[in-house]
């Protein structure tokens, strides 16, 4: 293979910008990519970019092109080092209204496609960063962490196969990568789908609206018939209930200790795993030195955390391993005709996330969250009993094909990661890589 540096890869490379917060004369607007909009931007989610205004000169030179690479030289944390890359897509670049721009902790590489497909050099610093090859290039004396990538660029070795090999190694990674997002597209599919059914059953009361104002049935006769005709005078379904939390859920209690079990996997819920993709790290009990919650079939998770209270998590309950939570998380069990999938809808709802937020309570952010007893003790539902037992064989099968997708990306994910390396030094080649991804599917 071809020894070179990745400064002989490129055709342009530039710092990132940061720019202004407001219009102003000589600056144009912009979305700004940081390091932590990464990993969404790699599945094309770009919600979250900031709208900053970048002097206009600046922005005509910095402006981010489809397979530029963005790479992060500053911020990271101990567990995170800096390095962190993503390529930018024909996807995301389409679907931005504005142009992009990378942010001043980061930098884009252009590279020279002549040179290297920039879809393989992608997977080749992913590749060096994941092995922690990148580290000695990541310095951290005091303060915020740096990237030294100027001495990496120039000094740091890449070998490459040839240009017809760099594509068909990028094309095998590529489709795994293009089958984990299209399961995670398809999983925000289903979960607002479900989402918007709960609003429309519990929230705006819509089939009893609907009654109201002479419109056709648009549910299965047996489920429309659950619904009242009118509204009281409290505006409420005709003969529903209020129902406070402590009527629908039991708060899971007691604590493991999984270190007594060191040999032992756990299905490890918490905040940082949630964060990477919602799927519970698998953590020998030797690793997990405090006491974590049980996780009960069926239950599910809540963030008692301020600002992290959004986090609500459905637990596989066909998970191969003991399941445990980080103290971070409330898990709650349903009781009676209650489902799953009601609770979850429930938790994600906005009206229900706008209570947690009235209810925080501590001085300074790090101490800020709710109180389980106060919570237990709200009105969060207005329902008749009846339809609380239809609503989860409606929603039923989205959230299991939703946790089916979870696994099957969970299973591409460990096939992708363990051919990256394998694929960059040639222990394997692209025909039988082809023939493992065929099989992880």
């Amino acid at each position: 293979m071809k020894e070179t540096r990745l400064a002989d890869l490129l055709s342009f490379t530039r710092d990132g910008e940061w720019g202004k917060g407001e219009p102003t004369d000589g600056y144009s607007p912009a979305l700004v990519i940081r390091g932590t909009d990464f990993e969404k931007v790699r599945g094309g989610d770009i919600t979250s970019l900031p709208l900053r205004y970048i002097r206009s000169d600046i922005l005509e030179r910095k402006v981010i092109m489809a397979q530029d690479i963005l790479i992060e030289t500053a911020g990271g944390t101990k567990d995170q080092p800096t390095g962190r890359t993503v390529l930018i897509t024909h996807r995301v670049i389409n679907s931005a209204p504005l142009p992009m721009i990378c942010a001043s902790f980061a930098r884009f590489l252009r590279p020279d496609a002549s040179s290297v497909s920039p879809e393989f050099l992608f997977w080749k610093l992913q590749d060096e960063y994941h092995s922690r090859r990148m580290m000695p290039y990541h310095i951290q004396h005091t303060g915020v962490a740096r990237f030294q990538y100027t001495n990496f660029a120039e000094t740091f070795p890449l070998s490459l196969p040839p240009l017809p090999e760099q594509r068909a190694i990028a094309a095998t990674l590529g489709a795994l990568a293009d089958k984990i997002e299209l399961s995670r597209r398809m999983n925000e599919t289903l979960e607002a789908m479900a989402r918007a059914i709960f609003k429309d059953w519990f929230v705006d009361f819509g089939p009893t609206r609907a009654k109201m104002e002479g419109r056709a049935p648009y549910l299965a006769p047996e489920i429309w018939a659950l619904f009242p005709d009118r509204l009281d005078d409290e505006g409420k379904p005709e003969g529903w209930s209020h129902f406070k939390l402590d009527d629908l859920v039991m708060q899971t209690k007691g604590s493991v200790s999984p270190s007594i079990s060191p040999d032992q996997i756990f299905e490890h819920y918490s905040l940082p795993a949630y964060d990477a993709g919602q799927s519970p790290a698998l953590d020998l009990g030797s690793t997990i030195k405090s006491n974590k919650t049980p996780v009960p079939p069926g239950a599910v998770l809540l963030s008692k955390l301020n600002p992290e209270i959004s986090r609500v998590w459905l637990p596989d309950p066909k998970g191969q391993n003991p399941q445990v939570t980080s103290t971070e998380f409330l898990s709650f069990q349903p009781k009676g005709l209650v489902g799953t999938g009601l609770i979850y809808c429930l938790f994600s709802s906005p009206p229900f996330k706008a209570m947690l937020e009235g209810m925080v309570t501590g001085t300074s952010k790090s101490h800020q969250r709710i109180s389980p007893p106060d919570l237990l003790l709200q009105t969060v539902l207005v329902s008749g009993n009846k339809l609380i037992g239809a609503f989860e064989p409606t929603i039923g099968p989205f959230l299991a094909q939703q946790l089916a997708n979870r696994v099957l990306i969970r299973t591409l994910a460990a096939t992708r990661d363990l051919l990256l390396p394998k694929l960059m030094s040639r222990e394997i080649r692209v025909k039988d890589a082809e023939k493992i991804v065929e099989a992880a599917q």
